[in-house]
């Protein structure tokens, strides 16, 4: 196998003068540097003390499994000839505590919409969602069932 190398830098930022002293004296900021790309601000959770206006852990995990399907679903339509003109997924999960604290994501449903051009060829577009999810490498590190519901249509539909 070939093997393909990552690296991200993370700098807490929500010190806000008397470090972790307490659990309510720090912010949950931090920020994600990765080499040549724009730093990416995050927090916590809303519900564990973190600023609901940046992005959280749990955010960037399902962003990362629905963006991953889709570059792999646009891969498989394009060499099978299908054209995407358009392609949305408003992904949801959920994660699931235990008494203690700690927990897991427990399933993520995507529910892309695509719209293609060709009419003759909605059955193999809908088929290829199946053969993109064995492809995507963060789906395929997953413990838990991803489902995929899409709604394909045609250019032609939406008029």
């Amino acid at each position: 196998m070939k093997s393909h190398h990552y690296k991200s830098e993370i700098k807490w930022t929500g010190n806000t003068g008397k470090g972790t002293k307490s659990y309510t004296s720090y912010e949950r900021s931090y920020n994600i540097m990765i080499h040549g790309k724009p730093t990416l601000k995050g927090s916590a959770d809303p519900a564990f003390r973190g600023n609901a206006e940046l992005y959280n852990p749990e955010d960037l995990f399902l962003a990362s499994i629905s963006s991953c399907h889709m570059l792999w679903y646009l891969h498989f339509c394009s060499v099978n000839k299908i054209t995407v003109i358009d392609y949305q997924d408003k992904a949801s999960a959920e994660m699931k505590l235990s008494s203690e604290g700690s927990g897991q994501f427990t399933k993520v449903n995507l529910h892309p919409k695509v719209i293609i051009l060709e009419k003759d060829k909605i059955e193999l577009a809908k088929s290829l969602h199946h053969k993109a999810h064995e492809f995507c490498f963060i789906a395929n590190s997953c413990n838990f069932p991803i489902q995929h519901k899409p709604k394909i249509i045609t250019l032609e539909t939406t008029k």
